[in-house]
Formats: structure tokens, sequence, C-alpha cells
């Protein structure tokens, strides 16, 4: 094997003070590496039989802006650039990557500990920065929050984006703050005991300032996604292409002491190889966490409901860690608003929300009438922990015409409800940045294309997708800068009535699950779950060896007086969310319960009550 397999990509400061140039152009006879500041230098690389192109080179300032020039005079950036600072149609610029971390104390999570919090860079504060998010990290903590999950900050183009234009996949965006802002920001996080997991796409790059067909066989056209070409995973040359993908996997934990990788729409990698790539990502990933000795997890987003890729490889899975499940949200979201259209319409059933909680997927080889066929694969013997859940995320609310959130959808009782049954799940729960206040500004579309074009393809793409949904109305431009600043949060919210008290609710939430062991214990086998579909109650039991909780769940407009089926015991009212603490009506649960069953109570419209048994009768 040749050396350029074990040097990592890019520009690479080296020991002694030279500067390592390593590019992957198996097409290219040769290749120039062009300096263009602060002093102009060209320096010719020598090509090996694999296609790589080398060159160790003395006196390279170490903020050097440069540009790699092709036989035939053409200049593109490094596709493993490390810094993009005049966006991506300019110079790539070498980054010093020397850090001084204060985290050696930080070992990493165990997996049921996370807590997530997903944010955007651009919207979260005003500055829109890393930098301006490391003050809110005690508020965070606060919160009871783990791990804040970080939408894409892979180099896009202009200021604007949510990351999944992303064409850079080593360069952190410029305008966030740059590499320097991104270590800063995690230095910080572990300062804080949270651990960072960062969304990275592998499924696609984004249209402007894609310049990787340019150096090789990055794309196939064998495949499509729904954003252009296919990745040439399983394709010829694609072991280069795989090990471009990895590598930055590995340059992410490693360099930068990220935590977990949420592998954004995986049901967009086509690989057809018997060592698919996403078996040797988190191979990779977790050979490099027991070198580093911390704990490092994948966490792929797909559409197609296969266990496959959470399951361990002793039974012939891919090894992830865990995975977004929308059939969670979906359930959720159609019994406490009207929405049907769309993908939605395989949703809204009672039992679908049962099953949901019960075992992870709802579709698990049933018949969708959104895709006219059968649809997934049976979760029920995986590990809760296993699977993310949410009742908000930037897909979910930023993907809607107007970007609004489920609080501008339902009553403040329906969402403090679904903040219930995210929370109180055995799974890990999500919250979206501004959730948990119930944040009243949207989270929109936006972009800052350079491209005419491009931008008027953006704004019909959206247009198509929305009328899929069958939504009345306009939908707001997706390149006017008006659009990105309706979406930043308005944190001050937080202090006003109601949202103080959803807040409060969050709170309450998050701290019962840390501190009672039956909740703390994400175990299915120590939970059992029976939904009332006449009353549309969702009754939970849940234990372990020092604790036994029942969690009562209404999901429905409407008062219902029903037999609920308490084992018989003493019980006391943990939580009730109609409490005027909540922000409630006014409670009218028990405090305590003697129960011989059946028990017979009268919850209220979209309610949440959890009880804990004190002792025998």
């Amino acid at each position: 094997m040749s050396r350029s397999a074990h040097e990592p990509l890019g520009a690479i400061r080296l020991p002694d003070g030279r500067c390592r140039f390593l590019i992957w152009a198996p097409f290219a006879a040769s290749l120039e590496v062009r300096i263009v500041a602060p002093a102009e230098k060209i320096l010719s690389l020598e090509r090996s039989h694999e296609g790589y192109h080398r060159v160790e080179a003395e006196n390279v300032p170490a903020d050097a802006l440069y540009l790699y020039r092709f036989p035939d005079g053409t200049e593109r950036p490094d596709p493993a650039s490390r810094l993009q600072p005049q966006g991506v149609h300019g110079p790539s610029q070498i980054v010093d990557s020397s850090f001084e971390w204060h985290d050696a104390h930080w070992t990493g999570l165990a997996l049921p500990e996370y807590i997530f919090y997903e944010l955007h860079v651009g919207t979260f504060t005003p500055e829109g920065t890393f930098d301006a998010v490391i003050p809110s990290l005690p508020y965070l903590k606060d919160l009871g929050i783990t791990a804040i999950e970080i939408m894409p900050v892979a180099q896009f183009p202009g200021s604007r984006n949510w990351g999944y234009d992303g064409v850079y996949p080593f360069a952190v965006q410029s305008s966030y703050g740059g590499p320097g802002g991104l270590l800063r920001l995690v230095d910080a996080c572990h300062r804080q005991g949270l651990a960072v997991v960062l969304d990275v796409v592998y499924n696609h790059l984004g249209p402007e300032g894609n310049y990787l067909s340019a150096f090789g066989p990055y794309f196939t056209d064998r495949y499509q996604t729904p954003w252009g070409p296919a990745i040439n995973f399983d394709g010829p040359y694609s072991d280069e292409v795989r090990r471009y993908f990895i590598e930055n996997a590995l340059y992410w934990v490693t360099d930068f002491h990220i935590d977990a990788l949420r592998l954004d729409a995986v049901h967009a990698i086509f690989d057809q190889s018997a060592y698919p790539f996403l078996k040797e990502l988190p191979d990779a990933v977790h050979a490099r966490a027991n070198e580093l000795l911390r704990r490092i997890h994948t966490v792929p987003e797909s559409a197609l409901n296969d266990v496959r890729l959470i399951q361990a490889p002793e039974a012939g899975g891919y090894g992830n860690d865990a995975q977004w499940n929308d059939d969670f949200h979906h359930s959720l979201r159609t019994l406490i608003t009207e929405d049907r259209d769309g993908y939605y319409r395989d949703f809204g059933e009672f039992h679908q929300l049962a099953k949901a909680f019960r075992e992870g997927f709802v579709h698990s080889g049933e018949y969708s009438p959104f895709r006219r066929r059968r649809h997934g694969n049976s979760s029920a013997d995986i590990p809760s922990e296993r699977f993310v859940v949410f009742c908000q995320n930037h897909d979910q609310v930023g993907n809607r015409m107007l970007g609004e959130r489920l609080g501008a959808s339902v009553p403040l009782a329906a969402l403090k409800l679904a903040a219930g049954l995210v929370v109180l799940s055995p799974y890990l729960p999500l919250l979206f940045m501004g959730e948990e206040y119930a944040e009243t500004a949207p989270f929109l579309y936006f972009v800052s294309h350079t491209d005419p074009g491009l931008v008027e393809a953006v704004r019909r793409g959206r247009k198509e997708e929305f009328a899929a949904h069958a939504w009345d109305g306009e939908s707001p431009d997706p390149q006017d800068e008006a659009t990105f600043a309706r979406s930043k949060l308005n944190r001050s919210l937080a202090l006003r009535p109601p949202h103080r008290s959803v807040l409060a609710f969050y709170k309450e939430l998050i701290r019962l699950r840390k501190s009672c062991p039956a909740l703390a214990s994400l175990s299915k086998d120590c939970m059992d779950v029976r939904g009332l579909e006449d009353e549309r109650v969702l009754f939970v039991r849940r234990w372990s060896e020092s604790q036994e909780l029942v969690a009562l769940l209404h999901v429905s407009s409407g008062a219902a007086r029903t037999a609920l089926p308490f084992p018989t015991g003493q019980w006391r009212k943990l939580l009730d969310s109609d409490e005027s603490r909540w922000h409630g009506a006014g409670c009218d649960l028990p405090e305590t319960l003697r129960v011989p069953p059946p028990v017979r109570l009268t919850l209220q419209a979209w309610s949440l009550a959890l009880y804990e048994r004190t002792g025998d009768l």
C-alpha cells in the first residue's frame, strides 16, 4: 500500500514546518498547486499509480491561499479544503490545526444518556456564529440537555443555508467562524459536560461550487438522488471515493473531538457492494473511538424502516448506534393536528402511536398507501436506545411551506402532551431549538446562491414540493435575506407567559426522565404499553428494580372518563400537565390513588399525568 493511503488528504502542516499537499485526481496526468497569497508560487505535484498527486514543500506560509491547476490551466479549490474564506468559488486556505484543548477528562456519553438539542448555528443567535452559541451552554445544561446536535457546517454558498448544500465536506463554514470557532464550541461543550453531535451529508453535495467531478469519478449516473447525481460508493474507483468520506468522518471525531455523527438521509446512499459504505463507516468510526478511548456514535437518518442499519454486526447488521425514527413523529403529529397530506396519509390511527411507543417503527412490513407498497421490517426486538424520537425537528418544521412550528397548529395543552410523549418515551429524545419554550418564529427554508438560474430552480422546486401537500398560499422566497431573518430565534420569549411555563414543564419532564429509575432505564422488557382506542388514551407502565410508574397520555381534544388498568397498590401523582404552574386549566386528577382495579378517572383534553407506585394496599 502506498504512503498516500496513510496520509490525510488536503494541505497539512508538518512538524518540521513544511506543508504536504495530497489530492486524488486519477484522470489528471499532472497537477500543480498555485499559492495565491501572500506571495504567488507554483508547486509541481508527483503522481502515483493510484491517481494521487503529492508534494511536500518548504516555505509555504501557515495561512496561504492556494488552488489546484490542471494541465489546461483550469484552477479549482481543494476538494479536501479546511477553509474557504472567500466562499465556494475562491481559493482554499491552509489551516493551523493546533488547538489548546481543555477536555482531557472527557470520554463521551453512553448512548442512553443522550438528550439531543438540534440547532442551526446561523439562526440560534443574532450573531449566527459558533462563538455566539457558547454563552447559551449553561442554559442548555440547566434545561437538562446532554448533547447539542449541530446542523451541517460544511462550506456552502453564501452565508445563509440549512447546510445541506455544502460542497466542501472538510471546510467549516467561514461565516460561522471557521474551524477555530467550531473547535472553541466543542471544547466549551465538553467543559460543560455536553456532548456534540455533527450532522454530516454523505448522500450528495450541493449544486453550487461543487467541483469534485473535475478531480475524479466521485459521482455516478447509475443512480439518482432527489438532489442530483448519486455519490459513487460501489462503482469503478469507489474505493477512493469511500476513503474521502470516511476520512472526513474521522477528521470530525479526531481533530474536532465530535462525539457522534448524524448521517443525513442515508436512504439516498446507493451501494450494492458486499461491504456497504454504511457498515464500513461505523466500523471505521468505532475503531477510531477505541484508539481515542472515547465513546463515539453514528446515528443515521433513513426513510427505509430497515433495522439492518442499527442491528449489531454479529446479527447481520451494519452496527450503527441509533437512527432517527420518523414514524414516531408522524404518528404523534397526525393525531394532534389535521395533517393528512403527503406522507402523513399513512398515519392518523391511534393504534399506530401505541405501536411506535412500544416497538419503534409503525410500518414493519405493512402496506403503505403513500408508497403503494409494503414498507419496513419489524423493530420489536431492537433496543429502544437505538431510536431517536421527536415532535419537531428541522425537516418537519422547515419543510412546511410557512415553516410553522407545532405550536402554531395546536393548543398549548397538546404541545405539552407532545413533549411528554417524546421525553417520557423509552427512546432518545430530540428537541428542536426553541421548542422548549414554544418559540413562535418559523424555521423557513433559506439559501444565498449566486447563480440566478439556480436560485430560480430552487424557488420552483420548493413550490412543486409544497404542491404535493396541497398547501394554499405563497411560499416565502428562499433567497430573500428576510426569510432567513424571520427564522432567527426570539429567546426572550422564554421569560414571558405562557412560554415561561412551557420551559419549566420541559425542565420538569427532563428532570423526571433522568431522576426516575423507571424512566432512565430504556429497556422495552420493563414496559407495558396499552392503547385504549375508543378513549384515545395511551396507558404506559414502566418499572425498574426500585420503582414502578404509570403514564396516562390522553391524545384527544375532549375529556374522557375511562377505566384504567392500574395494578393494585398505592399511587402518588408526580406530574400533571393541567396544573396551573404549567399554564394548565387546573387539575382534577387525585394526588393519591388506592387501587383495587379497575380505576375510573376523568382525563382532560390533551392531558398527561405520571403516577408512582408507593406501596401495597
